[in-house]
């Protein structure tokens, strides 16, 4: 199963609709998605459709070991996708995670004990910090995804993701690499937003990707339905951008795209 972490410590910047159209696209391909939700806010499990009172086991029961990933997740309205949805338990996780053995390999430990061929895929909704939960996430991830949003606040916050990863890499997952960066929320009409967006590709050349998430009213309107923004209106410009997006992500994991 191919693992991709969605992070960035940076609140607001469309981890979470970067995460449920990007595994909603997938899914309407063939592919069997896993959708971990880590972030306590529990945003992309209400965006996918999944209420609270169908969260029975959540992704903390996954991390203090008290089910297996396989047992918490949850399938949703969009054929093969499921999610392994979050609950507020979260919030104390990583307090109560400090004591236990291995306390960043949990995840990697209970994604890696799904049984062979369950899922081709998986997406980690990290939580805007880089505690323990989002280290659990590069621990267990070969791939980084990164959303960026084009605002001049949004650079500040990528050399420290960059360096953590640097250090994930060295202390616990050597495998760790970019898959790429995702600009989101670029606004036309605004000339920073052009100039962010040039300064990222200045800097970090093809590990941007080609494709550039607009701001959309639609992909705002969707989780208020429960619905990915693919499934609530696929012809705005914002589902537009995340299947094109889809399409990049697939070139970038040969691996898969033999398959799709």
């Amino acid at each position: 199963m191919i693992r991709i972490a969605v992070a960035n410590q940076k609140g607001g910047v469309g981890k979470t609709t970067t995460c449920i159209n990007l595994a909603t696209a997938l899914a309407a391909i063939g592919w069997r998605v896993l959708l971990v939700d880590l972030d306590p806010q529990g945003n992309a499990s209400t965006g996918i459709g999944v209420a609270a009172s169908k969260r029975r086991r959540s992704s903390y029961d996954v991390l203090i070991g008290s089910a297996s990933a396989t047992e918490a997740a949850v399938a949703t309205r969009v054929p093969r996708l499921d999610l392994l949805p979050a609950t507020v338990d979260l919030s104390g996780a990583e307090i109560e995670m400090v004591s236990l053995e291995d306390r960043a390999h949990r995840l990697e430990k209970a994604l890696g004990a799904a049984p062979a061929g369950r899922w081709d895929i998986c997406l980690i909704d990290c939580p805007p910090s880089l505690g323990l939960l989002t280290v659990n996430a590069l621990v267990s991830a070969q791939y980084l995804l990164v959303p960026l949003q084009c605002e001049f606040f949004a650079l500040e916050g990528l050399s420290q993701l960059l360096q953590t990863v640097e250090r994930i890499r060295v202390a616990f997952n050597p495998q760790l690499s970019i898959l790429g960066v995702a600009l989101t929320m670029f606004d036309r009409r605004n000339n920073l937003s052009q100039a962010v967006a040039e300064d990222v590709r200045a800097c970090l050349g093809p590990a941007v990707f080609d494709t550039v998430v607009p701001r959309n009213v639609r992909l705002s309107e969707a989780p208020s339905h429960g619905l990915p923004a693919l499934i609530y209106d696929l012809r705005c410009a914002g589902s537009e951008a995340y299947v094109r997006l889809a399409r990049e992500l697939i070139g970038r994991l040969p691996q898969l795209a033999e398959a799709a």
